[in-house]
């Protein structure tokens, strides 16, 4: 019986589910695609006001799905004064000016100085919020050479949380060389910050997503046939980086974060391309089924990629403990 449960849940199709199994951020992601701002200010206004974990998962995917309408702004028109709509228009600038960016023509300078002075009138709206100051670090990719105040706007967001997920992955894509650092700038902060977290916190994960980031930078520019798959994430330090994560992450796992989802994903992907099956498995066996297309998708179909190695996985692991069937 367990051994044929175990075989179904390796084979089923792979979960897609952007929200994370927030129900409640769902249901308001629908309300911005029928026009109603309410759903959004009463989720924004539920629950712990500081846990800025949840908080930041949920501002940055309504940021994403209400970039193409004006909800927020029907919102901010009936009530001036809310600061939590001020926090999320914000974002939504940020996000508009990304979308202007994928479409192949980088926002002008007087834009993203416009959209930046919207994140720092969200600053002074929400003073103990780190979320407009992770606006401003993303934002502040997208000025040519990255912008003069990043230094200070991220020492204001350490300030209000110093380990904040999106803040960390947001500063390691800034430091990385697909935009203002270097490869080996983005494994350094990557494994600093990893290092520098609590046990049990997901940023030890950074290492891997740094590594993966790198692998995409370096199939675009020199073509993916050129690169060794397994040993882009085999190497001695690349091993060590994973068993530290998987100890200090893992192993001390507690608590459940907003985007676990992602950075389990991340792990994962990591972990069976480094050959490590049996540690893969145990990662598989938290995420139930629930994919994320990034990183997958970096080396191939992101369903097929989910699916064949959590099967090879959870292989690996009954010939290492066969008597769990």
């Amino acid at each position: 019986m367990v051994m044929a449960w175990k075989r179904r849940r390796s084979v089923a199709a792979p979960h897609y589910d952007p929200a994370f199994g927030d129900k409640a951020l769902a249901e308001a992601c629908q309300d911005v695609a029928a026009g109603r701002w309410q759903g959004l200010r009463d989720l924004l206004d539920a629950g712990d006001p500081h846990d800025w974990d949840r908080r930041s998962h949920r501002i940055r995917l309504l940021a994403n799905a209400a970039a193409d309408r004006r909800v927020v702004e029907a919102w901010q028109s009936a009530e001036p004064h809310s600061a939590d709509a001020v926090v999320l228009r914000a974002d939504i600038e940020v996000m508009r000016m990304f979308a202007v960016a994928r479409r192949g023509t980088m926002p002008a300078a007087n834009r993203l100085d416009w959209t930046a002075r919207v994140c720092l009138h969200a600053c002074d709206a929400a003073p103990e919020d780190p979320h407009p100051w992770v606006s401003l670090v993303t934002l502040a990719r997208l000025y040519e050479g990255g912008h003069t105040e990043t230094g200070r706007w991220w020492q204001e967001l350490c300030a209000r949380d110093p380990y904040h997920r999106e803040a960390h992955h947001q500063g390691l894509r800034y430091m990385s060389a697909r935009w203002h650092g270097s490869h080996g700038q983005a494994s350094t902060f990557a494994r600093e910050r990893a290092a520098a977290a609590p046990l049990g916190s997901p940023l030890a994960v950074l290492p891997q997503v740094a590594r993966a980031e790198q692998y995409r930078h370096r199939a675009e520019h020199e073509g993916p046939d050129r690169l060794d798959l397994l040993h882009h994430w085999n190497g001695d330090a690349e091993l060590w980086d994973l068993r530290t994560t998987m100890e200090r992450w893992i192993g001390f796992r507690t608590a459940v974060h907003a985007q676990d989802v992602a950075d389990l994903n991340h792990l994962a992907h990591a972990l069976v391309h480094a050959g490590l099956l049996t540690e893969a498995a145990t990662v598989f066996e938290l995420l139930d089924g629930r994919a994320t297309r990034i990183p997958w998708s970096y080396t191939g179909d992101p369903e097929q990629q989910y699916t064949r190695w959590r099967a090879r996985s959870a292989a690996a692991a009954m010939s290492f403990h066969p008597r769990n069937g």
